[in-house]
């Protein structure tokens, strides 16, 4: 069975919008080898509506710059009740029920699934117990305001930590996996 791999940018107060307005001055090689690796671990790309239109508005312009080629390359499942058609290179959208697209999508051959952004359909994951992994890169900044990852009515989930580095930069790497009951 696949892996689902929920990938975030957060602030050290859990924010998780917006980073492109704070997270460049943490930006370096370490997290660039982090960004790396997982995206190497991972065939398949996971989004919600909203994520996925920002990334379809930016990322075809992106050919040939660092991720560029593997995000355009890659497939993507996009969960919306609204979109009827996904024009982004190899996007096919899920408009049933998520979590049972989802269980089927990790029944299939392949490598990791990732999550990106995506705040709602991430919540609706970890609530199906559909996410197998977060990989967090914990910025050492307090944004104040903007959507939070975790937010109020999650169920309590303990977490195992898979791995943990700091860099030098001050961003925590930090892989977590819930606990299976």
């Amino acid at each position: 069975m696949r892996k689902l791999v929920v990938s975030e940018f957060l602030s050290a107060d859990g924010v998780m919008e917006a980073p492109h307005e704070w997270h460049g001055p943490y930006f370096d090689d370490d997290m660039a080898g982090a960004v790396s690796a997982q995206m190497d671990a991972s065939d398949a790309l996971l989004l919600g509506r909203t994520t996925y239109d920002g990334f379809a508005a930016a990322w075809p312009a992106m050919a040939g710059q660092p991720g560029g080629d593997h995000m355009n390359g890659i497939a993507k499942f996009v969960v919306s009740s609204t979109l009827e058609k996904a024009e982004w290179n190899n996007s096919t959208v899920f408009s049933g029920d998520p979590a049972a697209a989802v269980r089927e999508l990790k029944q299939r051959d392949g490598a990791n699934i990732t999550v990106m952004g995506s705040a709602t359909l991430v919540r609706l994951l970890l609530g199906q117990g559909l996410v197998d992994e977060f990989d967090l890169l914990v910025h050492p900044i307090v944004v104040g305001r903007g959507k939070r990852l975790f937010q109020d009515g999650l169920p309590q989930t303990p977490f195992t930590v898979v791995s943990s580095e700091m860099f030098a930069s001050g961003v925590h790497h930090v892989v977590y996996a819930p606990r299976k009951a």
